[in-house]
């Protein structure tokens, strides 16, 4: 629904002003999408939010230039957030919407003397609240992605932990941001709202940190362990077919180059001499991504066409 129409009908006398809110507030928590439940990428609509996006970030880049005094590097901030409220609140744009948020918190950290090696609590938790207050006020589903990584590095700082010697904490964090986006999902199996949309970024994060945890553990701390090679296929076969339960083929995105790297290794070490090894094991893969993405709903009904009418399946879109 387009906010500028329903203001004018309400100036008009033809609606109230709350139910211009009542209607955008329907409009986001239930449109409509295609068949079959698909990852919409709704962030986009059109080719002309593409070319909006590209003018904030040649702004936001070229302004990054400026040297500003201490109290004037509130003037881009407040400048983007003016500029969100007209894009996102009024014109309801997403995907500029996130170049708006990225650049603000950006301008957010250099406000308050974010450097790149300060991890200082204070320096962690106002960005992570700029990322909240742009939720409450926009409700736009990417937010919750820096929200999540702002609390992750809250966690961490009060932890006093270093999280590059701490693999294991990278697997916690990334099954927990998977459970709630899980959360999300489970209320909208049907992919209609946007909690959908919030799942997918959710999505999208938790799986690196889970691959690259699991990965770091079993390709360098555990180089010794017997049986790795098959460890590895295992749990990339184990996360496959959850990708495939929940239908996040998100999930798969991050874990590819891992697999491709891990594979390679495997085949290394097990003296297998192919000519052009890494050529031939990217062409599987491209094969492999794209038999799967024709054929998606096909093969995950074929593969867990026995848990449809099981009550776990009732949290995930539906076999057929």
């Amino acid at each position: 629904m387009n906010r500028e129409i329903l203001l004018k009908a309400a100036a008009q006398g033809i609606i109230s002003k709350e139910q211009v809110e009542l209607l955008l507030n329907f409009s986001d928590e239930a449109e409509p999408v295609r068949d079959n439940a698909e990852e919409q990428l709704r962030f986009i609509r059109s080719f002309g939010d593409i070319f909006i996006t590209l003018g904030i970030v040649f702004v936001s880049i070229a302004t990054a230039q400026f040297e500003f005094d201490t109290v004037f590097k509130i003037i881009p901030v407040v400048v983007l957030i003016a500029t969100t409220e007209w894009l996102v609140r009024v014109r309801r744009l997403a995907l500029p919407g996130i170049a708006l948020l990225i650049s603000t918190l950006y301008y957010s950290s250099q406000f308050i003397g974010l450097s790149g090696v300060d991890f200082e609590l204070a320096n962690i938790a106002i960005p992570t609240a700029v990322a909240v207050a742009f939720y409450w006020r926009y409700r736009m589903p990417f937010t919750l992605l820096p929200i999540a990584i702002g609390l992750m590095g809250i966690v961490t700082n009060l932890m006093n932990i270093d999280i590059r010697q701490a693999q294991y904490l990278m697997i916690i964090y990334g099954l927990v941001i998977f459970a709630v986006a899980m959360w999300f999902d489970s209320r909208d199996t049907e992919r209609k709202t946007r909690l959908s949309d919030a799942a997918f970024w959710l999505h999208l994060l938790a799986a690196p940190l889970v691959v690259h945890g699991v990965m770091v553990n079993l390709l360098i701390e555990a180089h010794s362990l017997p049986y790795r090679e098959l460890l590895i296929i295992l749990f990339f076969t184990v996360f496959f077919l959850i990708a495939m339960y929940v239908d996040r083929r998100a999930i798969l995105v991050s874990s590819i180059s891992y697999a491709i790297y891990a594979i390679v290794e495997l085949a290394r070490n097990n003296q297998i001499h192919i000519e052009n090894m890494t050529l031939v094991i990217f062409v599987g893969f491209g094969v492999f991504i794209i038999v799967f993405g024709v054929y998606w709903y096909k093969i995950r009904a074929v593969i867990f066409s026995k848990l449809s009418d099981a009550s776990i399946s009732k949290y995930v879109p539906a076999i057929r």
